[in-house]
This record gives C-alpha cells, sequence and structure tokens, in this order.
C-alpha cells in the first residue's frame, strides 16, 4: 500500500515535471521565432532604418552629446520592462554604439506607488530580474535605483558621467510629473530623450488633441499602421563594456523595503516575464483566438488573450503580439481584425485620452454633456447606496457583481463585458458619481493586474462618466449615461453558470 502511495506520488511528480518542460519548451520556441525574426530584420539597430518620428527632445537647450564625453548612454525604464522589441532601448543602444559609448539601464524603484500592492510589485520585480539577467548577457550593465527619479536617476547621470538619457513615454500624470522634476535639475550637459515604445503609432503622431471616441481616431491610426508596424531589429551584445558594473541586487530583500499594502498577493497562476508572456501569447493564438470574435464578451468561454498584465508592465511588446497574431490572418481573419481593433485603436485611443486631458480620472475630465446629466440626477435616491468596504467585500445584493468582484480579487483580472457592468452598478449604487468613480479605479487599481493603467481610467470613465460614448435614453441616476441591468447579462450569457464558478452570494442590506 505504501508502495503504491510513493508509486502515486512519484507519477504525479513526473507529470508535472513533463508539463514544465513542455511550457518551457513552448516558451523557447517562440522565443527562438521571434529572435530569428529580429535577425531576418536587420543584424542590429545601426543598419536598421529607424524611424526619428518616435523620438522626442525634452531638453529644449540640449539636443547634442558631448565630443569629449566618455560616459554611457542611459536607458531609464519604467513603462516599458523589456530588453526586446523595446524601440527605447534600441534608440539608447544605437545612439551608445554610434558614440562608440557604454550602454547601461537603470530604472527607479518607488516603495508605493498609487494604489498598488505587494500582487504589483510582485509581478514587476520578477519581471525585472529577467531583465537585468538577459542585460548581463548583452553587456548592458542594470541598476535598480531606489527614490524618486530626480533624485537617484539624476545621481547616477553625474556620478557616470552620462552622455545621454533615454526614457519611456508614459500619458499619466505621476510620470509626466516626474519629467519635469528631472528637467529642473538635469546637468544641461546631458541630453533628455523620450521614445514611445508602447504604442504602435506614437500618441503625439496618431493624433495632436484629444479625440472624442474610436471612430475619430481609427483612420488616424489605421493610416499610419504601413510606416509603423514593422518588424523589429535585435537588441545585440554591446561592443563597449560600462565602466561602472551591475548593480548586484537582491532581490527578495528588495520586498522590505516596499510600503505597499501587502495583504493583496500575489496570482500564483499569472506568471511574468517575457518568456511567460510568449507563453501566454501562443496558448492565445493556437486555442482561443479562433473563438475570439465570435465569443469575446462571453465571460463563461475562454477567449480572451489574457495578455493585459504583460501589456501593462511592458514585459511583452502590444506591437511584437500584433505581428504574430496577423500571422493567422488567412486562417481566423474576423477574430485577428478584432483583437487589432482591441489592441491598436482602443489602447491608443485610452493613451490619448490620458495624455491631452489631466482629470482623466475625475469627474471634471467628463465630457460637458455626462457631467450635465449626471449633475441633473446627482439628487436621485439610491437604493440600496453602498460603502467603499461593502463593494470591495463584494456584499450587495447582487450576485452576479459579487462574483465578478470576487474574481477580479482572486485572479487579478476581470472580463472585459463584466467590468463595464461592475462599473455601471458601482454608480447606481453609490452616493454620487465622484464616489463611484473614486471606488472603482481604487478597486481596479489595487486588485487587478492591468490597474494604474490608461485602459483601466478610460474603461471606468467610459462605464460611469460616458466618455467616448453618446447620450443615450434618459433614465434614473445615469441621466443619459448608457445604462446595463442584470436581466441584460442573462441574455447574453449563462449568469448562473458564472455566479457558481465564482460563488458570489446575494447580500441583503440592513
Amino acid at each position: 500500500m505504501k508502495h503504491s502511495k510513493q508509486t502515486a506520488k512519484s507519477s504525479k511528480k513526473m507529470k508535472f515535471s513533463n508539463r514544465q518542460e513542455l511550457d518551457e519548451n513552448h516558451n523557447n520556441s517562440l522565443v527562438e521565432c521571434f529572435h530569428q525574426k529580429r535577425l531576418s530584420c536587420s543584424d542590429s539597430v545601426i543598419e536598421f532604418p529607424y524611424k526619428k518620428k518616435r523620438v522626442r527632445i525634452l531638453t529644449e537647450n540640449q539636443c547634442e552629446v558631448r565630443e569629449d564625453c566618455q560616459g554611457p548612454v542611459v536607458y531609464w525604464m519604467y513603462r516599458d520592462q523589456r530588453v526586446q522589441d523595446n524601440w527605447a532601448f534600441l534608440y539608447a543602444q544605437r545612439l551608445a554604439l554610434k558614440l562608440e559609448l557604454p550602454l547601461c539601464v537603470c530604472f527607479c524603484l518607488l516603495p508605493k506607488y498609487i494604489h498598488t500592492t505587494l500582487r504589483h510589485y510582485k509581478f514587476m520585480l520578477t519581471g525585472l530580474e529577467e531583465v537585468s539577467e538577459e542585460c548581463e548577457d548583452l553587456n548592458v550593465s542594470f541598476h535598480l535605483l531606489k527614490g524618486p527619479a530626480h533624485q537617484s536617476l539624476v545621481e547616477f547621470l553625474k556620478d557616470v558621467d552620462a552622455a545621454t538619457v533615454v526614457c519611456d513615454f508614459s500619458p499619466l500624470r505621476l510620470p509626466l510629473q516626474w519629467l519635469e522634476e528631472i528637467k529642473e535639475v538635469l546637468p544641461t550637459t546631458i541630453p533628455f530623450i523620450q521614445i514611445d515604445a508602447h504604442n504602435v503609432v506614437p500618441v503625439w503622431f496618431a493624433s495632436q488633441k484629444q479625440e472624442y471616441a474610436a471612430r475619430t481616431i481609427r483612420n488616424k491610426i489605421n493610416s499610419q499602421l504601413e510606416e509603423y508596424l514593422t518588424e523589429f531589429p535585435p537588441l545585440i551584445r554591446h561592443k563597449y563594456p560600462n565602466r561602472k558594473p551591475s548593480t548586484k541586487v537582491n532581490w527578495k530583500s528588495v520586498y522590505n523595503t516596499l510600503k505597499c499594502l501587502k495583504t493583496v498577493d500575489e496570482v500564483a497562476s499569472v506568471k511574468p516575464g517575457y518568456k511567460n508572456a510568449c507563453h501566454q501569447l501562443l496558448e492565445f493564438c493556437q486555442n482561443r483566438l479562433k473563438l475570439f470574435h465570435d465569443k469575446r464578451n462571453d465571460p463563461n468561454i475562454d477567449a480572451l488573450s489574457g495578455l493585459s498584465p504583460w501589456f501593462n508592465f511592458g514585459q511583452i511588446s502590444i506591437q511584437r503580439c500584433i505581428l504574430e497574431i496577423k500571422t493567422y490572418e488567412h486562417k481566423f481573419k474576423d477574430s485577428v481584425a478584432a483583437f487589432c481593433e482591441e489592441a491598436i485603436v482602443r489602447r491608443e485611443l485610452a493613451d490619448n485620452f490620458c495624455f491631452y486631458n489631466q482629470n482623466y480620472d475625475n469627474f471634471q475630465g467628463l465630457q460637458d454633456w455626462s457631467r450635465k446629466t449626471l449633475n441633473e440626477h446627482r439628487k436621485d435616491e439610491r437604493s440600496p447606496c453602498y460603502s467603499l468596504e461593502e463593494f470591495e467585500q463584494a456584499r450587495t445584493h447582487d450576485d452576479l457583481w459579487n462574483s465578478a468582484q470576487l474574481q477580479l480579487m482572486r485572479e487579478g483580472k476581470m472580463h472585459g463585458f463584466l467590468r463595464m457592468y461592475w462599473a455601471k452598478k458601482i454608480l447606481e449604487w453609490s452616493k454620487s458619481p465622484e464616489d463611484a468613480l473614486e471606488f472603482s479605479l481604487l478597486l481596479n487599481d489595487r486588485y487587478s493586474l492591468d490597474g494604474t493603467d490608461p485602459n483601466g481610467y478610460v474603461g471606468c470613465m467610459w462605464s460611469i462618466g460616458g466618455i467616448h460614448d453618446q447620450g443615450w435614453a434618459e433614465r434614473k441616476i445615469f441621466g443619459k449615461i448608457r445604462y446595463m441591468n442584470y436581466q441584460g447579462c442573462k441574455r447574453k450569457f449563462d449568469v448562473t453558470a458564472f455566479v457558481a464558478r465564482y460563488g458570489g452570494v446575494a447580500h441583503i442590506k440592513k
């Protein structure tokens, strides 16, 4: 009997080992496939016709590197946390190779960032550890700096006598504020350059104004895809070594410096890093892409890519994923088109909104018509009316809403269709539109692995404030904001099955 138990355990371990080995082989196959595609495109970024439209010079008085400078070109990484398929990193290497200078990467770690939790930090730091190892293999030094960039980064730039600094692009307020703070203290001898490595079409070329809706930006973006949606050159082993070696990082001890909320822990099933992102992409293409066009709005069917956590942290290039998915166009034409609409047009619309609207996360950022209609219904009775704590604990009278909240808490994600319903019900059951926006954004940022991202902000602003939407039939509380209800969800998918899966229970408010 004892022998049979041991045999069963041994068999179970072997199956797990085989499964793990199979996953690694899948990851490696796609990683190697992408590597070969880069090599077939160009030997290095030096030979590649790099599009200068991706580049913005942030320092008005200094755009040329000093002739006598021997210090490195520094890439300050923050939004796009990957090595390959990264236009900012590639541009930094292009400069370094042309100037025959070393190349290094810096990441400035903050102990706390908005509503991010231990869940987000673990995902990010594990990915950065992979980045640091890949940098070492490429003779590029990696430095994890502690504290705000205008202090830690600028001190580092002075210490290494940096030739220039290249950074990512983010449309959000805090990263834009970091740029201004750096410019105030950056030595005038160091050019400061920004690259939009996140979007296919750089946000400042996609449109020069805040767009009203997807229909007003779609053609502006699609008409430029032939120019921008290209293969990437490889980031190669760098010729010129750094005088200052990589900082040795004790990744485990880094967690002791964090001041984030630590009760929201990692989602074990969502593995961070570029290689795991490649595995997720491969599984989507092979198993779920065929369902995407027809079934993506059914929360009971696994038809989505699930790539948003890796997109959010920049651990895989959105452009790389689109290039790969488009290779399936001959098999799943409608699904590929639908995915490109969401991954390119809708994502870049979200960046556009946040870049051109400083109030992208509050009531003042709504359009005039939506503020007016919500103000006209501000005094409408809310019954029931829930607190933030009741929402967070999934203690509403609606078992579907509670199940969606439980999915968010457990899995670090919520199905896109349900996220609309979830946010609209927060509007219906909160004291004010301002509370609804605050609660929905906080809960999304706290639990979702794609939180604190333009898509999350725009998703909540669309649901609660009608951003990128139009006025609908007027009703209580919502005014002319688009309405969703439980019965409508029942017509779309099997609500009972979803509730059974996550176990949401209706709670009667006393």
